[in-house]
């Protein structure tokens, strides 16, 4: 039989998904495959079972993929570069990278007249990108459109491939050796630029990642990647932005230790910021942000006052820790943080400079440990929250923690009052000279009095129609009342 009359033979059953693995193809053809002659005629055969059985592991070969390979394939005997893909794997040394092009529906929206730019999008994404992700030794497919997933052998790989699809993207340089822009076809010169956000997770024995017999994925690899980039996506939703699980960037460090160090390492072109613990369905994550952008480069000083931010929210150190705590990081970030001026507050005369939120800060604190004002601290933790969105690139991360922990005081805040209120009646003899309480009981009975004729007469209003005031209400505040449900991103 002709060499190409057995392939035609083996195809067949390849096809119709009859063999879906190389070994069984083997075992079927064991005299044949015996015979060295015959061996490139099987091997065509096993390309064929790649292409059709491997899914996003298809583009993998044993030359340019030497790490990957020797993870997640079965290597055959007598047949080099030819094997069968593992279908469950629980390996130290697999990394899942998540990524997520933003604009990508407002590009399709933009481009839905001229289909010629989104096939050039489709084109870098399946031509282009796949490239990047071969040059680390790395694989990758496109999810629901506009997003990416690339598997790697090694942090250094799913770190090195992930900055480099973010500046080929953004139209930057690369940060691998070269460090330019060779290599970017005509289609993506024709693309605007996108940011990405992007999560990295891997490098643990327990979390184990499922190939399908599609040669799909599943499993907590790709599940806490895709989380660690929804939360990358909220930190920076108009900027690139990489988000790593610990075992990520400890394993990154101790390989670049270790051996040969990779471009990233020797440039000293990535800085990993603590980003503190995630939680998520199914447990919590120690992440960090790996700082990639020399605009933040600042952040490498905020180290000591984050995990000390860290350490009193994840002590539940509410009492006496966590407020101050804040306020030395905020002060920190003022005065590390590029130079910024935004125009004047409601409570301020002047323009809000990295001076005046440092006095902002301090004069909070104060009010906290020095005056026990325990509520104009918060209702001033409110105020130089609101001051921090509005100041350009300010880190995200400290604008959350900062938001996070002013909601939950201002939760107290009402009982807090109360209580208060509840002590000053207990106690108003001692707090106010005799002139003064007289008033105050006076002031209190007319205010009791005050509000219950008030309310008795909102239903005492025969002579104004009650309907007519709440329906003009309504239209003077149409624009407010507009309302639409919103599932996933804008």
């Amino acid at each position: 039989m002709a060499d190409d009359e057995l392939f035609s033979f083996f195809s067949g059953p390849i096809v119709n998904r009859e063999i879906t693995c190389f070994s069984a193809l083997v075992e079927l053809s064991a005299p044949l495959a015996r015979d060295a002659r015959r061996r490139p005629v099987l091997m065509r055969a096993f390309e064929l079972i790649r292409a059709l059985n491997w899914g996003c592991f298809a583009p993998m070969r044993a030359e340019t993929h030497r790490r990957l390979w020797k993870e997640v394939v079965i290597p055959a005997a007598h047949f080099p570069g030819a094997g069968d893909l593992k279908r469950t794997l629980s390996i130290s040394s697999l990394y899942v990278a998540m990524l997520d092009i933003h604009g990508y529906t407002q590009f399709c929206q933009d481009a839905r007249k001229n289909l010629s730019r989104l096939h050039s999008l489709d084109r870098v994404i399946s031509g282009d990108i796949q490239t990047i992700a071969a040059r680390s030794g790395a694989v990758c497919r496109r999810e629901r459109g506009d997003e990416i997933v690339v598997i790697a052998a090694a942090a250094s790989d799913a770190l090195t491939v992930t900055l480099d699809i973010i500046g080929y993207f953004g139209k930057k340089a690369a940060l691998r050796e070269g460090g330019g822009k060779a290599g970017r076809s005509l289609d993506a010169h024709f693309l605007p630029p996108f940011r990405i956000s992007a999560g990295i997770t891997g490098g643990n024995t327990s979390s184990p990642l499922i190939i399908t017999e599609e040669g799909s994925l599943s499993g907590f690899l790709l599940n806490s990647g895709a989380r660690l980039q929804v939360r990358a996506g909220e930190l920076s939703p108009d900027e690139s932005r990489v988000m790593v699980s610990r075992q990520v960037q400890m394993n990154f460090l101790r390989e670049n230790a270790a051996g040969a160090p990779c471009a990233l390492f020797r440039k000293d072109a990535v800085y990993f910021m603590d980003a503190g613990i995630i939680g998520f369905k199914g447990g919590t994550l120690p992440v960090s942000e790996a700082v990639f952008d020399r605009a933040g480069w600042y952040k490498k000083e905020l180290g000591a006052e984050l995990s000390a931010l860290y350490a009193a929210v994840n002590g539940n150190l509410w009492e006496q820790k966590v407020y101050p705590v804040l306020m030395e990081l905020l002060v920190k970030t003022a005065a590390v943080m590029p130079a910024f001026s935004l125009a004047p507050v409601p409570h301020g005369a002047a323009p809000v400079t990295n001076a005046v939120l440092s006095r902002y800060c301090r004069a909070a604190r104060s009010l906290w440990t020095e005056h026990e004002d325990y509520i104009q601290a918060v209702n001033a933790l409110r105020d130089i929250t609101g001051v921090l969105e509005h100041i350009p690139r300010f880190d995200r991360l400290i604008l959350d923690y900062a938001r996070g922990i002013a909601e939950r005081y201002g939760t107290l805040v009402p009982a807090y009052t109360a209580e208060l209120d509840r002590e000053v009646e207990r106690n108003s003899t001692k707090i106010y000279p005799p002139d003064q309480h007289q008033t105050w009981k006076t002031s209190r009975a007319a205010v009791r009095i005050y509000e219950k004729l008030r309310a008795e007469g909102r239903k005492r209003l025969e002579l104004i129609k009650k309907k007519t005031i709440w329906y003009n209400l309504i239209k003077a505040n149409a624009g407010r009342m507009k309302m639409t449900l919103y599932s996933g991103k804008k």
